[in-house]
């Protein structure tokens, strides 16, 4: 009697998480794995932050909050916008989510009608589409290369919208490859979307993780600009499931109801802690932290080019090299297999994240020590015999 729904044969496992699950298995037979596969910082959270958490549990605030957050952390969300990026946006705008997969669940399920197709960059986070089938809208995938920084553009998407297009969802910085959207290119593609009276929703949850530029925010553009990000990149509180999402005046109370359906509030702990998150000292820590990531950076790109891998994309933001292995391999998928079993690096193929020669392409996080990483490229070495 098994019968479930027939969106779930659309839904594919996300297989950096099954590849994470054996490597943890050889961790446990006594293998040494160099993890490069999962998008999270090795860091600790800063401690302002989790001594925070402690302090609201240790004083009993863990009763639920309103459904859209503590009113306090809104409010220093808003803060942070005009302090960061010299942005008003109002706390009223802002809704505190589950982590950055929850804001994007409660706008997918504000704003995609059944059958109703999105428009998606591949290679993408494949979350997003995963998100949206399960509330029965369409993505279609926009083919994005390094002939336009794997960004999607304005002609692009012009060519891709018809009749059942409701919308355009994209990253900046990008996964997998870390690239950012400027100014003048977010106004661009938000001008497309209005022309064609469409949502445009933009993902930028690595935003603080960018090196040579600070990213722009799309908040910047337009108040009819729907905004996720998270707290578990930059801020790095992956586990504490904590995200927000800005959005446009018209639809706060429908998220508002959504979220008091779905999941009632977000963490109340979490939250307590995420007060602390944009304090002067946590964020001393989180930026000489970002200092390291870019060190990590310069250090893999040339390491990985050295073995014979081709870094297709300017890695300006986030903390991912998508690289071209097809000098080396013909399936991405078996080489980041082989890798994992035989040379104890674990990396995440391009199957992940869409269908755009995906067998042609890696990624490689650099979510651990310079150390670790010059052993990766040594074991690298010596798997390709070079």
């Amino acid at each position: 009697m098994y019968h479930p729904a027939a969106r779930l044969a659309e839904i594919a496992p996300f297989h950096v998480v099954e590849l994470l699950t054996r490597a943890r298995q050889l961790e446990a037979e006594g293998r040494d794995i160099i993890h490069m596969e999962v998008g999270e910082p090795d860091f600790p959270t800063p401690e302002p932050i989790s001594r925070a958490a402690c302090a609201a549990i240790s004083e009993g605030r863990t009763l639920y909050t309103q459904a859209l957050g503590l009113p306090e952390l809104r409010q220093a969300i808003s803060t942070f916008y005009q302090t960061r990026y010299g942005v008003h946006v109002p706390a009223t705008r802002i809704a505190v989510t589950n982590g950055a997969s929850g804001a994007l669940n409660l706008a997918f399920a504000c704003l995609a009608d059944p059958g109703s197709e999105w428009l998606l960059t591949d290679p993408g986070y494949p979350c997003n589409r995963h998100i949206l089938r399960a509330y029965e809208g369409q993505a279609v995938a926009l083919a994005v290369g390094p002939e336009n920084n794997f960004q999607p553009t304005p002609a692009q998407v012009d060519t891709a919208w018809n009749e059942r297009t409701a919308g355009l969802l994209l990253a900046s910085p990008a996964n997998p490859t870390g690239t950012l959207l400027t100014s003048e290119e977010i106004a661009a593609l938000a001008d497309t979307c209005r022309r064609h009276g469409g949502h445009f929703l933009v993902d930028e949850i690595y935003h603080g993780l960018t090196y040579e530029i600070d990213a722009p925010t799309a908040c910047a553009t337009g108040e009819d600009i729907w905004v996720i990000q998270s707290f578990s990149k930059y801020f790095q509180m992956t586990g504490w499931r904590l995200g927000w999402m800005v959005i446009p005046e018209a639809y706060v109370r429908d998220v508002e109801k959504l979220a008091q359906n779905l999941v009632l509030c977000p963490s109340t702990p979490a939250q307590y802690g995420a007060l602390a998150a944009f304090a002067p000292e946590t964020l001393a820590i989180l930026e000489a932290r970002r200092a390291e990531f870019r060190r990590r950076r310069d250090f893999l790109a040339p390491a990985l080019e050295q073995i014979g891998f081709r870094v297709t994309a300017r890695p300006e933001g986030a903390f991912y090299l998508y690289c071209d292995s097809s000098a080396l391999a013909e399936d991405s998928f078996t080489l980041a297999k082989d890798l994992l079993e035989k040379a104890g690096v674990a990396a995440t193929p391009g199957l992940d994240f869409g269908s755009n020669a995906p067998e042609k392409h890696i990624r490689f996080a650099y979510t651990t020590d310079v150390e670790r990483l010059a052993e990766a490229a040594r074991r690298l070495t010596d798997y390709f015999g070079r």
